[in-house]
């Protein structure tokens, strides 16, 4: 009996894996669709959320925090500034390199993109669910967390 148990808790999670997968990444394709943040390739828009995120960081950093050469970064880096998403600085303690960071364009735009997607979902949330679906989903996003934070 308890190899039942063990077989359908494993088919439980994995149909519960392709379910959230799904649906998580639909919410994202709708989250995407409220903002026009420009047309970035998916390294860009990485590279700029990581110095966002992260602050003022070189070429090298942000070439080994993305898994990439630092050549296929800098060319990304590159994009960005001709953007004027991005400006770079002498690093002071060794002027050779370049210590790169998000413009106060860039900024806005990021600030603008967030409050446009969380305005869209603070609408459907009121708009479509009832305060006890609110409660259930505020209690699963702690769970979402937990899988984000692995």
């Amino acid at each position: 009996m308890k190899a039942e148990n063990d077989d359908s808790q494993v088919r439980q999670a994995m149909v519960l894996a392709g379910d959230l997968r799904a649906v998580l990444g639909k919410v994202m394709r709708r989250l995407r669709e409220q903002s026009s943040a420009g047309d970035y390739t998916m390294s860009q828009k990485s590279a700029l959320m990581r110095l966002e995120r992260e602050g003022p960081a070189t070429v090298t950093a942000l070439a080994q925090a993305a898994g990439v050469r630092s050549q296929s970064m800098g060319a990304t880096l590159a994009a960005l500034e001709s953007a004027g998403m991005i400006k770079g600085a002498a690093d002071p303690s060794d002027g050779r390199q370049t210590i790169w960071s998000v413009t106060a364009e860039c900024q806005k735009i990021i600030n603008d993109t967030r409050a446009a997607r969380e305005d869209w979902l603070f609408r459907v949330l009121q708009k479509e669910f009832t305060a006890v679906e609110r409660d259930a989903l505020l209690k699963a996003t702690a769970l979402l967390k937990r899988i984000a934070d692995v």
